[in-house]
């Protein structure tokens, strides 16, 4: 292997591992804020006793997504130094703003949040939980403005070799970026349902703290259905971006070879990448390509055989992903309703209970493939149209430093993700903190 490919595979193993925190965050954050809100309106110790119990929870994730995203910085001066000096009047504004402002709020407040108990008074304990999930998606916005800009560049000038910023309100108001963005956050705030109804089914089955974990359950089952929908109909609007922006990430995603018109969607398809063709076409449905691409049932859809291959996304990892993104997306709206429909007799709905443990690893798998439709479907374009892959690398790094720095994100990642899990997991199957007062208020 070379350094291209080491790096790429480096960079790679750290974004997917930052990515299984950051969702949870951005959505466990919100569900926090809305549990202390509730206390404060009530008074009602037992949402100030869920708010520390998922506030805890929290906390043990937000510590690992600051641990892993401070190193993905950090690669794109030693691994990928074309890149940065490329485009680092662009992107490097993002990322300032980013840290200056969203990030600094999120962990001052943070701070706030965790020794303020009982030091401030309720609202103004609250307002800071609040601060901090503003703040923690407020900081996704400007990360996945960073992204929108390599997927679809645009307020930038080409001078001196390099991508100058030109506007940065186009910069901010890009559609591909916001779009990303609204994708990716309904799809935390989905997870963090599920995550919540997923260890609350848990202790419902041990009968633990049953009244505590059935007012949580409908906190969950309350974001899973609303999100599970959103992050639907807001994909079917970002495919539509996908399509007019990069035929060749639409035509991968479909493994489409040929242009048709108007497209068929064929259920079952396997792809046969170096042939050029798909060696099972099965239950095709007509028009559908067309419609879920251009909301026109006789659009035409280019097929990727009109780029020569060097230009092409590689089709069967692209294709896989996107089909187990869409399929584990439609299984989360079927959970998400049964769960909200059940939510207030959801102790006698056992097997569903079981079911919902099992499938809280489920909305991680489905985010890292969207993910993976977007990096891996981008390429070979880093920004795309503007610069490839293979010139982004830095020049003086070598095989050799790149294959150990690689073992040992292999190995410190492994040890914190054994942390992560066992943490979360002891924290999770212990519950919340007993009450300190007699039989909690009826909901």
């Amino acid at each position: 292997m070379d350094a291209l490919l080491l790096s790429r595979w480096q960079f790679a193993v750290a974004s997917f591992f930052h990515f299984l925190f950051v969702p949870l965050t951005l959505g466990l954050s919100v569900l926090v804020a809305m549990m202390e809100t509730k206390y404060v309106r009530t008074g009602d110790e037992t949402y100030k006793r869920m708010a520390k119990f998922w506030g805890r929870l929290f906390l043990i994730n937000f510590a690992l997504g600051v641990v892993t995203g401070i190193t993905l910085e950090f690669q794109f001066g030693t691994n990928w130094a074309r890149y940065s000096s490329f485009v680092g009047d662009i992107f490097g504004s993002l990322l300032a703003v980013e840290a200056t402002v969203a990030f600094f709020l999120e962990s001052t407040f943070i701070a706030v949040w965790v020794f303020g108990w009982d030091r401030l008074s309720k609202k103004m304990h609250n307002a800071a939980i609040w601060i901090v999930a503003i703040a923690t998606n407020l900081s996704a916005i400007w990360i996945l403005l960073a992204n929108g800009f390599m997927q679809n560049p645009v307020g930038y000038v080409i001078r001196n070799g390099r991508a100058e910023l030109d506007s940065f309100y186009e910069v901010v108001t890009n559609g591909f970026g916001w779009s990303q963005f609204f994708h990716t956050v309904s799809g935390a705030w989905m997870l963090a349902g599920f995550f919540v109804m997923g260890i609350s089914a848990w202790h419902l089955l041990r009968n633990n703290e049953m009244d505590f974990f059935k007012r949580s359950f409908k906190f969950g089952a309350a974001f899973a259905i609303i999100f599970s929908v959103l992050v639907a109909v807001q994909g079917h609007h970002h495919g539509n971006q996908v399509a007019r922006l990069q035929p060749t990430k639409m035509a991968a995603m479909e493994s489409l070879w040929e242009t048709e018109k108007p497209a068929g969607m064929s259920l079952l398809v396997i792809p046969d990448e170096a042939n050029e063709r798909n060696l099972v076409e099965f239950l095709k449905i007509p028009y559908v390509l067309s419609i879920l691409a251009f909301n026109d049932p006789m659009a035409e859809v280019k097929g990727l055989k009109e780029w020569p291959k060097e230009d092409r996304p590689p089709v069967t990892l692209t294709f896989l992903s996107f089909r187990a993104m869409v399929g584990l997306g439609t299984l989360f709206i079927a959970l998400g309703a049964m769960a909200w429909l059940w939510r207030n007799k959801i102790e006698t709905k056992r097997t569903l209970l079981r079911v919902l443990v099992y499938a809280i690893p489920l909305p991680y798998l489905a985010l890292e493939f969207g993910w993976a439709v977007a990096e891996i479907g981008r390429q070979p374009w880093i920004v795309w149209g503007l610069m490839r892959t293979e010139n982004a690398h830095s020049v003086g790094v070598s095989a050799t430093q790149v294959a150990v720095s690689l073992g040992a994100f292999f190995v410190v990642y492994t040890l914190l993700g054994l942390i992560d899990f066992f943490l979360l997991r002891k924290y999770a199957v212990k519950g919340p903190e007993k009450a300190s007062t007699s039989e909690p208020k009826a909901a």
